[in-house]
């Protein structure tokens, strides 16, 4: 006799056939089936506070280990709340699984409970978004939104799960079992002749930089991209800012950008962060050549830049990476002038900054923060440092190494930070984990201090408390004058013991000096930490020329 399973015993045993073993969640009505289906697996439920934490936890999953993060949330208000933290994945390239309880398939447009048009709301920020039809074969739904979010450009994929699928008992003959991932389809292989090209052009470039997109900054993204960059002498970059060429990680990089003749997208949108490759920031000339798993991306720049696209070619981003390396040694040899005039830049810091101190009693300048957090970020080579939106963290951006790193990205999205570190706990429960991050920003998730007491996941938040909303006060001052200055001001809260009411570690810091024993308890109290750090309002840094 055949065993009848659940749709929900189907998803949760699919998960686990396709190596998940973390679920980010928040529990509702409609998936309460999938919490109890996870006791038949090895499945471990994280359960947060708020479902976009849900989402940039799978998120931070996926840009740390490159395998599918997967959230799991409620239908209706749950997946509302989900949707927007979406919009941090799409831009970074992350991959990652959305699952959305949702109404039942009978309920619709009966005015079921909590039925929204939930694949709808989630398409514009899903590389693929839709609702599961049959209780047989919600495996293969599973499977086919890991495929598609962990190939091509990865992203996130969305799917709805009717409750009453989730319900429905299906023989053990009928079940369409995920087998695999199927190959992971991704885009096609950059050609050898291709190859040779680019690598013609570049040898034939007088001042020659390559563009990354977002996916080469997660597992090997950066030492593949440091290799081809040292194979062909060109200075090579991961563009994962929504300050784009102008991000503060990148130093004088400006300048370097203004004199290139020739700019290299592998993966990398001809977008907002490329300033278009027009305008005054780059030479009228500039030749560009576009390397995208996207046709539709490489049909864009053409459009936009016309006779000055040399090459355009749909491709694979590591393959083509790897093959650019590969026939390298085939091709013309550049000298490594240009090569070292643009790391000189990239890497250029003013002086002052090793010794710019605070004016004002009882605030540091941020400078003064990471000259003594820098030492703990270098001494571990496991250490992961999140950097969420905000001038200060701009200022930990420019200032701190960039190893295992997570911004909040393309999208500029803010709040992510505490999910980015607990997550990161999750992957690696032995690697220190430093989150830097403003006093606007810990309001959006600050109850998570709670689900990483409550999971044990210690890690150190570094917040920078000057009362204020401090990105958008400087918009004001620079657009608008400083006497319009007006409406975004906060308390200067002790977020310390907010986080120490939950049953984590607080630190307050108002002087430079009590800061290296501040980190030195946090990190000895093997707890969740924020240490509330007193600044002054500073803009976020600008450097050299660009």
């Amino acid at each position: 006799m055949t065993q009848a399973l659940r749709g929900a015993d189907i998803v949760a045993r699919s998960l686990e056939r396709l190596g998940c073993r973390h679920v980010f969640t928040l529990s509702g009505n409609h998936i309460m089936s999938l919490f109890d289906a996870a006791l038949e697996t090895k499945l471990d439920l994280v359960h947060v506070r708020h479902e976009a934490t849900a989402v940039h936890m799978a998120d931070a999953w996926g840009r740390l280990t490159g395998e599918a993060g997967v959230a799991l949330v409620t239908g209706g208000p749950g997946h509302a709340n989900a949707v927007g933290a979406l919009f941090t994945a799409l831009g970074a390239e992350s991959p990652m699984v959305l699952l959305s309880g949702h109404a039942a398939t009978w309920e619709l447009g009966r005015g079921g409970f909590q039925e929204i048009r939930q694949a709808d709301m989630a398409a514009p920020v899903a590389k693929a978004s839709w609702t599961a039809k049959s209780a047989a074969t919600l495996g293969h739904d599973v499977a086919e939104a890991m495929r598609i979010a962990t190939s091509g450009r990865p992203g996130p994929v969305h799917v709805s799960l009717p409750s009453d699928l989730l319900e429905e008992r299906v023989e053990s003959n009928a079940i369409v079992w995920p087998d695999g991932l199927n190959g992971s389809a991704g885009a096609p292989l950059l050609t050898i002749a291709v190859a040779d090209a680019v690598l013609a052009a570049i040898a034939a470039a007088a001042r020659p930089i390559i563009f990354a997109g977002p996916q080469l900054s997660g597992p090997g993204g950066r030492a593949l991209l440091a290799h081809l960059e040292a194979v062909t002498k060109t200075p090579a970059v991961v563009i994962e800012s929504p300050r784009g060429i102008a991000d503060a990680t990148l130093g004088a990089f400006g300048g370097v950008v203004r004199r290139a003749d020739l700019i290299v997208l592998i993966g990398k949108a001809l977008d907002f962060t490329t300033r278009w490759a027009s305008g005054r920031g780059f030479d009228p000339a500039v030749r560009v050549i576009s390397l995208d798993p996207e046709p539709a991306l490489v049909d864009r720049a053409a459009r936009e830049l016309r006779e000055r696209l040399v090459i355009g070619c749909t491709a694979d981003v590591r393959k083509a990476a790897e093959t650019l390396i590969a026939r390298a040694a085939h091709g013309q040899q550049r000298d490594e002038r240009w090569l070292a005039e643009a790391r000189a830049a990239i890497d250029d810091r003013p002086t002052t900054w090793a010794s710019i101190a605070s004016s004002s009693p009882g605030r540091l300048h941020p400078a003064e923060v990471f000259r003594v957090l820098r030492a703990y970020i270098e001494r571990d080579d496991d250490t992961v440092l999140i950097c969420d939106g905000g001038e200060f963290a701009q200022w930990g951006q420019s200032m701190l190494p960039v190893r295992r790193r997570l911004i909040n990205g393309v999208a500029g999205a803010i709040g992510s930070s505490i999910a980015f570190a607990m997550a990161a706990k999750i992957m690696n429960p032995a690697a220190p984990v430093f989150a830097v991050l403003g006093d606007g920003t810990i309001g959006f998730h600050i109850a998570e201090f709670e689900t990483a007491v409550r999971r044990g996941l210690p890690f150190v938040a570094v917040l920078g408390n000057d009362a204020r909303w401090n990105a958008e006060s400087e918009i004001q001052r620079r657009e608008y004058g400083k006497e319009r200055m007006h409406g975004c001001e906060l308390l200067p809260a002790r977020y310390d013991q907010v986080a120490a009411a939950f049953g984590g570690h607080g630190e307050l810091v108002e002087r430079t000096a009590d800061l290296v024993g501040a980190i030195e308890r946090a990190l000895a109290s093997g707890k969740p930490a924020c240490i509330n750090v007193m600044i002054e309002s500073t803009a976020a840094p600008t450097i050299g020329r660009g």
